[in-house]
């Protein structure tokens, strides 16, 4: 059965860095979710732990989890695949992992979709980065994947009206949007914006929340000060209100990046995250 939103997916940066891929499975089946995301050093932390991914599927199926989306596609806007960015200055270990690499990750652990987003900016248009979003997802849909825009506010694609002109213009069947509650509010976006959309371009929804001020240094804060939902001033439900009215079936994952959370362990973590996302969407606690 494909995935929906009654489906809860544990985010990669909701565990620390450097959890295994076996114990963020545990942690994630231990506190109740039916899928996970995953960034292209997780699948090769496995692959280097000896893991194959026959193993890693078996995994995911002895857990009861789906791979909800590969993060992050950084190369597919115009010019950006020909930055080269050194491994000394690639903290995130994002840039290791080009097309090849995350499409066949995604594909050999039956990954759901791709999250896309703009890392370097340009002087692209609209029309240009459609026509760039229409070919990663042509080439995309080759791997059963669907792509979806996470709109950045200090990127070239800031906001929501930006991300959704993209995926329109592309025109692409398996093209979408994807709605992260962190960057709808530093991004200014309002839920009449949201209602805008139509459900069927809404294919990933990430929840996570902070405080009304918007923080001074928000590429920080994004990695490392987001709260749990509940835990901050985000107008979270009406968001998820919004996203039933529009129709939005896209599963609901926990993204909270934080350092504090972090630092309690993946079981920790992964509990807090199902406890506080249960909490807002009303659903009693898992077992």
């Amino acid at each position: 059965m494909a995935p929906t939103s009654a489906d809860l997916v544990l985010c990669a940066g909701t565990l620390p860095r450097g959890t295994s891929f076996r114990d963020r499975l545990r942690a994630a089946s231990a506190a109740g979710f039916t899928g996970v995301s995953l960034w292209g050093r997780d699948v090769q932390a496995a692959v280097d732990d000896g893991l194959s991914f026959a193993d890693m599927r078996a995994l995911l199926d002895d857990h009861g989890l789906f791979v909800a989306e590969m993060d992050p596609a950084w190369w597919w806007l115009p010019g950006a695949a020909d930055v080269h960015i050194p491994p000394e200055v690639d903290p995130l270990d994002v840039f290791r992992f080009g097309e090849r690499e995350l499409f066949d990750f995604a594909e050999a652990l039956g990954a759901r979709s791709l999250n896309a987003v703009d890392v370097f900016g340009g002087d692209w248009s609209v029309d240009a980065a459609a026509e760039a979003f229409a070919g990663l997802c042509t080439r995309a849909a080759e791997r059963g994947l669907l792509v979806h825009i996470e709109w950045l506010a200090w990127s070239r694609i800031p906001d929501l009206a930006t991300a959704l002109r993209i995926v329109e213009l592309a025109g692409a069947p398996n093209g979408g949007v994807n709605v992260d509650a962190w960057h709808v509010a530093r991004a200014g976006t309002t839920l009449q914006e949201l209602h805008s959309v139509p459900g069927a371009l809404v294919l990933a929804v990430q929840l996570d929340d902070g405080p009304a001020e918007a923080e001074p240094d928000l590429m920080h804060a994004t990695l490392h000060d987001r709260r749990l939902p509940g835990d901050g001033d985000f107008d979270l439900y009406g968001l998820l209100q919004v996203l039933h009215e529009i129709g939005s079936a896209a599963p609901i994952g926990v993204e909270v990046f934080s350092d504090e959370l972090h630092r309690t362990g993946p079981d920790e973590a992964a509990a807090r995250a199902a406890m506080a996302t249960r909490a807002l969407l009303g659903t009693p606690p898992a077992g």
